[in-house]
C-alpha cells in the first residue's frame, strides 16, 4: 500500500487542514523550548530534491526534519546525475533504493510530484512547489500565521478555534496570480476553512480558468481594501513571464501594489501577508513590509512548525499526545 502524500491542499480537506494547523501549534511550542528537538521521527530519512532554486522552503523543510530527529539527505540537482541526462524517474528510483521515507520535491513542471508519487510505492511525496500548480505547505503556513494573528487579537487559543476564525472572512489575493502556485494553494485552503476569496489582478495576470475557482474576481484593489480582513500580496514573477504581462512596472505598482496609502485604508484588525521573496517598491512598499500588521517575518518563522506537522502526520499518522511534555 502506498504511503500518504501531500500533493495538493485538496488532499487534506477542511478537517485535515485544521489538524495540520493544530499539530503545528504544538510544534510552535516546541520551537520555543531550550531543547528544540523531539524524537518523533528518529530513524526516519527525509530527502529534499529541488529542481528550482529555493531558500525559505528548502531550509524550512530541512530544519523541520532535523527538529524531528530525522536524518536529512539534500540532493543538489546542479551537481547530480540529472545534469548528465538522468531522468526524473531514475533519480527517484535511486533515492528509493537508499531507503528514504519521504521525499520533498520542487520542480518546474506542474504535476511532477504527482508523477513521482506514482513511481514511488513506499515513500511519502511532498510537493514543495510544482510549476504554476500548487505549493501546499506555503498555503498551510499562511493560514496558520493568519489564524494565530486573529486568535491573538481575541486572546484565545488558536487550537480551540479550529476553522471558526476564517468563516465569513474576506481575503483578497492580489498580484501575479496567473504564475503563482501559492495563489492556488491559498485559495483552496482559505475556501476550505470558510473564507470568501477575492482574486485581484490585471486581466493579463489572471489564470484563464479563474472563473472556475469559485471566487470573486476584480481589477480594482482600492475598492476591496475597506472590507478585506486579509490582503495576500504576490510577487510579479518575471522569471515565469509575469513582467511581460503588464505595460510597465510603474503601472503595475500604481494599480496593484500594496502601498503605505493602501495600508492606511485597511480596517482595524486586517493583516497583510507575502509568501516571499518580496520585491520592495514593486508589489509591496518598504513601509508596508515593515509595518507590524504585515506578517512576512512570522510566516518564515512559522514555516518550520507547519512543515514539522506535515512530516510528522505523513510519517507517523500521530496526533499531538506524543509531543506533550517531552524535550523541555
Amino acid at each position: 500500500m502506498n504511503k500518504p502524500h501531500l500533493l495538493s491542499i485538496n488532499d487534506l480537506g477542511r478537517d485535515g487542514i485544521v489538524e495540520v494547523l493544530n499539530v503545528a501549534e504544538s510544534f510552535a511550542e516546541v520551537e520555543r523550548r531550550t531543547m528544540k528537538k523531539v524524537p518523533a521521527l528518529k530513524g526516519k530519512v527525509v530527502a529534499t530534491l529541488f529542481f528550482e532554486e529555493s531558500t525559505r522552503t528548502r531550509l524550512s523543510f530541512e530544519t523541520a526534519a532535523k527538529r524531528l530527529s530525522a536524518d536529512v539527505l539534500s540532493l543538489s540537482v546542479a551537481s547530480s546525475s540529472v545534469k548528465k541526462g538522468e531522468s526524473l524517474k531514475d533519480t527517484l528510483k535511486t533515492i528509493e533504493a537508499l531507503g528514504i521515507d519521504a521525499v520533498i520535491i520542487r520542480h518546474r513542471s506542474s504535476g511532477a510530484p504527482l508523477q513521482a508519487s506514482r513511481w514511488l510505492e513506499d515513500i511519502s511525496v511532498i510537493n514543495a512547489g510544482d510549476g504554476w500548480h500548487e505549493h501546499p505547505s506555503q498555503g498551510l503556513l499562511d493560514a496558520f500565521t493568519v489564524r494565530q494573528a486573529w486568535a491573538g487579537d481575541l486572546n484565545v487559543d488558536p487550537k480551540e478555534t479550529g476553522a471558526e476564525l476564517f468563516e465569513g472572512k474576506r481575503i483578497v489575493i492580489v498580484g501575479d496570480i496567473a504564475h503563482s502556485r501559492v495563489a492556488r494553494s491559498e485559495t483552496l485552503a482559505y475556501k476550505a476553512l470558510g473564507a470568501d476569496v477575492v482574486l485581484c489582478a490585471p486581466a493579463t495576470l489572471l489564470p484563464k480558468d479563474s472563473v472556475n475557482w469559485g471566487v470573486e474576481v476584480t481589477h480594482d484593489l482600492d475598492a476591496e481594501l475597506g472590507s478585506a480582513d486579509l490582503v495576500s500580496v504576490l510577487r510579479l514573477q518575471a522569471e515565469r513571464g509575469g513582467g511581460e504581462c503588464v505595460p510597465s512596472l510603474r503601472e503595475f505598482n500604481a494599480d496593484f501594489a500594496m502601498t503605505e496609502k493602501r495600508m492606511g485604508a485597511l480596517k482595524a484588525g486586517a493583516r497583510v501577508t507575502h509568501p516571499g521573496p518580496m520585491v520592495r517598491g514593486v508589489e509591496i512598499a518598504s513601509e508596508v513590509a515593515d509595518d507590524p500588521r504585515c506578517l512576512v517575518t512570522t510566516q518564515v518563522t512559522n514555516g518550520v512548525a507547519v512543515r514539522m506537522a506535515v512530516l510528522y502526520l505523513l510519517l507517523t499518522g500521530g496526533g499531538t499526545q506524543e509531543l506533550e511534555g517531552g524535550g523541555k
